[in-house]
């Protein structure tokens, strides 16, 4: 099942009481809030598509095959060009707990905050 965002959509993929598993697509042009997380860590891979990521305030390009290993307390987003494609990417998350409500936003384009 697919849960949807103003930013794109996920679908968890696999989920158990040590890790969940999502796989992530953001629309062209669109972005994810800048966020941490207190009790859990991610692993993302991007699948496909192109764009970028801000690691606390550093920006680095996104591209296919590309990791990004994501501490607790790590502000993080990633957001898509506006290439008509969107980027994707599959998100691993560890650590003691796993619910939507573990986000801390700091800037959203939509207003979550």
């Amino acid at each position: 099942m697919s849960e949807d965002r103003p930013w794109g959509s996920y679908q968890v993929i696999y989920e158990s009481s040590l890790t969940k598993v999502k796989k992530i697509h953001v629309k062209p042009g669109e972005v994810l809030s800048y966020q941490s997380h207190k009790h859990r860590c991610e692993d993302w891979v991007v699948i496909q598509g192109a764009g970028f990521i801000v690691l606390n305030d550093e920006v680095l390009s996104v591209k296919p095959g590309k990791h990004f290993r994501i501490p607790p307390l790590t502000k993080h987003r990633i957001g898509s060009d506006n290439d008509g494609q969107g980027v994707t990417f599959i998100e691993v998350q560890t650590g003691t707990y796993f619910g939507e409500d573990d986000i801390v936003r700091y800037q959203d384009e939509y207003n979550r905050i």
